[in-house]
């Protein structure tokens, strides 16, 4: 990645210029609007997919739901089990523990007001995608500049794995928590970043790197900017994790109960790297899995090095955060027994998409060439997961 017109080294370095970071006003309102257009008019193109979708397939006479239900697919059946039968069991065949429990409370909120789960899913992600986007495009500002701040927002609605920013998923509903948590950490105002990762903590098990990656950057800010009566916020996010981890000892006699389900059922226990790529590689090549399968281990194997390149880039600028953060992602991944949802990921490290921006504004035919590989990945993907296959 390299910098963008008006970005200087001082500001990839996390020492910008006074009134670019730190204790600098908020951007303008005018990033804010591009932003949420930006969001918008790409929400409608993935609706336009969707019902696209529909139609072709039911017009090869293969049976598709109807717009709502195709998007009742995979981990969302587990969202709304906990949303119904609460945790506890295995009412969708699968230990519900390993799922963090913000989403399904906010669906089981929206079915007492009589709105259907899916709907509710879907209206969650329309909004926190809004904030999120907002958030993003205010970070990509205060790096290079409005340019970059809308550029960011542009190369993270279109990313191939975009169609979960639009699912009843928890992508968009956790970065409406950790993109505001990081920008308030980016000011100094330790309060807000504390809250907001503790908010952040409930919806997925990322919210703890992100507990840990706004610590590693407050310990890394300038002396001026740090204060220490405001240290003690970081430790928020601990709140809810202890809350979560009593309930499940009490449920199930266990602290850890989200950790065994996920290895229990998703693979999640502890493997040397070079094995969980080996693991990997013979998914994708190896003949053992269906071509349907096989391709999406091939875009694990991509986004992990994406990962490891975006993690090395990170750490020569010194941005000891952005680096904790897609690090400690990295590193969980690549310690599993084979590299699993790492693409779904790839939409949480903002430093990416950030970083394509800055590369854009400098040299547009980037822009050019990712929107080309992207958009038509994006697409398919959208359709994969639509009709029910697995996409990560």
């Amino acid at each position: 990645m390299s910098a963008g017109e008006g970005t200087s080294a001082g500001q990839l370095t996390g020492h910008a210029r006074p009134g670019r970071s730190g204790s600098a006003s908020w951007p303008t309102r005018e990033i804010d609007r591009d932003a949420l257009g930006i969001w918008a008019l790409s929400r409608l193109s993935v609706w336009i997919v969707a019902a696209a979708t529909a139609w072709l397939f039911a017009a090869n006479g293969t049976d598709v739901a109807g717009w709502f239900d195709q998007w009742i697919q995979w981990d969302f059946h587990h969202y709304r089990g906990i949303a119904e039968f609460g945790y506890g069991g295995e009412p969708t065949g699968v230990p519900n523990e390993a799922f963090f429990p913000g989403l399904p409370g906010l669906l089981w909120l929206g079915h007492q007001i009589g709105i259907p789960h899916v709907v509710t899913g879907l209206f969650i992600s329309l909004v926190a995608g809004g904030i999120a986007a907002v958030a993003l495009g205010r970070l990509g500002e205060l790096e290079g500049g409005p340019a970059v701040g809308r550029l960011a927002v542009l190369a993270w609605v279109c990313a191939p794995p975009a169609v979960f920013l639009a699912a009843p998923y928890t992508e968009a509903l956790f970065l409406a928590c950790a993109l505001p948590a990081w920008l308030a950490a980016r000011r100094g105002n330790w309060l807000m970043a504390g809250v907001l990762a503790a908010l952040a903590c409930t919806v997925r098990v990322s919210g703890i790197f992100l507990a840990i990656a706004i610590g590693v950057h407050w310990l890394t800010t300038r002396q001026a900017a740090r204060s220490w009566s405001g240290f003690g916020w970081l430790f928020l996010p601990l709140v809810p994790l202890a809350a979560w981890m009593a309930y499940l000892k009490n449920l199930t006699g266990n602290w850890l109960a989200w950790l065994d389900a996920q290895a229990q059922e998703w693979n999640r226990e502890f493997t040397w790297p070079w094995d969980a790529w080996a693991n990997t590689w013979n998914a994708a090549f190896g003949g053992t899995q269906s071509p349907g399968f096989a391709w999406m281990f091939g875009a694990e194997l991509v986004a992990t090095l994406i990962g490891v390149a975006l993690t090395v880039v990170l750490i020569v600028w010194r941005r000891w955060g952005e680096a904790t953060w897609v690090g400690l992602q990295v590193a969980a991944f690549a310690t599993s027994y084979w590299l699993f949802s790492v693409p779904r990921a790839t939409l949480l490290w903002w430093p990416l998409w950030i970083g394509i921006a800055l590369l854009a504004v400098r040299r547009r035919w980037v822009l050019w060439v990712y929107l080309a590989v992207s958009v038509p990945l994006m697409s398919v993907w959208a359709v994969v997961f639509l009709t029910g296959r697995w996409a990560g």
